[in-house]
């Protein structure tokens, strides 16, 4: 991943990035690198960068609302030093674990286009080809569901997407589907803390066998 910061091919997120950096010079506004344990057993898919999140601060999740349930539930079940992750230099350490997005760039009206989650793909194909060690992937939402088949070859339609649901992949790894920890499905009640949860406890049941 060593093109990632410079990576430019998907002209409209590379334009709109521009803009961003313009308006926000403070802001990272550039692709975000994974954040973790470089050995983690399992690595977490995200949907992309959030415009005053992790295209703020340069690290998944990190400034926006949903890395707040999500950050709490990984330091609840000891994969994280602590329940809260607020800038790069706050010493946060993952511990087995690892945070990646489906589309590395913030995308306008964070919608990504199919076209640039395919142009992405190559990255998060890279991650699961060079991380043998892992061994659970947790997707948070439908496009990470999608991306990761697409990352391990697998068709679209291959394994459905559903809250909970554990996937074996035809490498042997597990994969499994959580709604997404975005402030709307927190609101609504579509995924609370008890069922995020419950997924993390399938997650240790699997790193643990």
């Amino acid at each position: 991943m060593d093109n990632l910061l410079s990576c430019n091919q998907c002209p409209r997120l590379a334009d709109f990035l521009a803009d961003v950096r313009r308006d926000y010079p403070d802001y990272h506004a550039r692709p975000v690198p994974p954040f973790g344990d470089a050995a983690a057993r399992l690595l977490i898919v995200g949907l992309a960068p959030g415009m005053h999140g992790a295209n703020r601060s340069g690290r998944p999740f990190t400034g926006d609302y949903a890395g707040i349930l999500l950050y709490q539930t990984l330091h609840r079940f000891g994969f994280a030093s602590r329940g809260e992750s607020i800038a790069t230099d706050d010493g946060l350490q993952l511990i087995d674990c690892r945070i990646t997005n489906a589309v590395k760039c913030l995308p306008p009206e964070n919608k990504p286009e199919t076209s640039e989650i395919k142009n992405c793909n190559h990255y998060l194909a890279d991650e699961l080809k060079h991380s043998p060690q892992v061994k659970a992937i947790l997707a948070l939402g439908l496009v990470a569901h999608k991306a990761v088949l697409m990352a391990s070859g697998l068709k679209q339609s291959a394994l459905p997407f559903g809250h909970g649901l554990r996937h074996t992949l035809p490498d042997g790894r597990v994969l499994v589907d959580s709604y997404h920890c975005s402030r709307y499905n927190t609101n609504t009640g579509r995924l609370t803390e008890t069922t995020f949860e419950d997924v993390f406890r399938t997650l240790r049941t699997e790193l643990a066998a």
